[in-house]
Formats: structure tokens, sequence, C-alpha cells
């Protein structure tokens, strides 16, 4: 990988967009494996996911920070789209998120941790029990989800209504909500957030957890 490359043109804007569909909803396990990756069919990647440069870590500091805040807004979106809230560098390694086919070039496992690494430090992500396996990705931050899922008792009325958690992720009435889906200690979190709120209470245990919203 050539180091002269321009700034300007490794980091230059992506003149495409990003689509935020919900068709394909997916979530991130420790145990996902090549068979099962989001597919990059219905993502768009920015401009830079096809420069070769893009995945060698660059030795001057502040078009490095260039290059891993690229990565993360990258990883962000990607994650958005796909549904994923959790990641593991060794099982995306072979995605198209960090792998490019087109132009034989990935993103190493080590470099993956430090852009994870980078985002946690920035309030995006967070090792999952402190270790560097897998991680949370936080296209939402706690605290936003924990205001969307507010946003979406209020507007539906469910105020002083008790539902279980798998009715907050999985039912019909939540299909076109960002939080369907949703890793449930992810939800437990923003749950959480809620209760010291004094907007919610949870109540029982474990796959008996309910939640009572005020």
């Amino acid at each position: 990988m050539s180091t002269s490359t321009p700034q300007s043109t490794l980091y230059a804007p992506s003149t495409t967009s990003t689509n935020f569909s919900s068709t394909n909803i997916l979530t991130s396990q420790t145990t996902t494996s090549s068979s099962n990756l989001p597919s990059s069919n219905t993502f768009t990647f920015p401009r830079e996911h096809s420069f070769p440069p893009f995945y060698t870590p660059q030795p001057n500091s502040s078009t490095h920070h260039a290059q891993l805040q690229k990565w993360s807004t990258l990883i962000q979106s990607f994650c958005r789209h796909h549904r994923i809230f959790r990641l593991s560098p060794i099982a995306y390694i072979d995605s198209p998120l960090f792998y490019n086919r087109t132009i034989g070039k990935r993103l190493g496992t080590n470099e993956i941790k430090e852009v994870i690494e980078f985002m946690r430090k920035e309030g995006r992500a967070d090792w999952v029990a402190g270790k560097e396996g897998e991680a949370w990705i936080y296209w939402k931050t706690v605290e936003e989800w924990a205001s969307t899922i507010a946003e979406w008792v209020d507007g539906t009325a469910q105020k002083n209504t008790v539902l279980t958690l798998y009715e907050l992720t999985e039912s019909e009435a939540t299909l076109s909500q960002e939080f369907h889906g949703m890793d449930a200690d992810l939800l437990q979190k923003a749950l959480a957030v809620l209760v010291k709120r004094g907007k919610a209470q949870v109540f029982g245990q474990d796959d008996g957890l309910g939640v009572k919203f005020f």
C-alpha cells in the first residue's frame, strides 16, 4: 500500500447514500459463521470502501484519526442497516463490511479491534463483558434507545401497561420500530435507563421479565 495517497482522495466525502432499509433485519451472534453473514447487496458502501489504503493503518496521526472516524461511521451505518446490535471481530472478518473481495483487501482482526476501541472511547461501542471478543455497536447509544422506546410508549398510549420484553422486541406492534429484534441484553440496558428516569419499572426473572411504563 502506498502511503503517499493524498488525504483529499483517500477521505473524500462519499457521493453515494446509505440505504437504511429495514427489510433485512439481522442480529449478530458470537457464533456467527460465514454462511449467515449479512449480504452487501442491500447496502450502499461509501466510496472509500473501494480504496486499498483504507484498509492499512495510516502513519500520520491526523490521517489515521480520520481513517478511524470513517470506519466508525461505516460500521454504525452498516449495523443500523442490518439491525446488528453486537459484533464479533473474528466472526465478521469475512463479511462485506471488512472484506472487499473486488479489490482483495480486508481489515485485519487487530485493526477491527482498534476501530472498535476508538468507537468505545467515542461512546459508540462497548466490549461485551469487558472482553475484546465481541462488542456492542451503538448506532444508537443506550440513552438514545431509552428515549426511542419511551417515545414509542407515549405515541402508542402504552403508559401504565405491562409488556413483556418479547412483546417489545418481537411482536407485530413493533415491526416498524428500530428496536424490533433488539438484543435482549441491550434492551435491558435501555430499560435500566428508563428506570433511573422514573419512566419504567422492570419486574420478574429471566424469560418472565416484564416492564411497566409511566
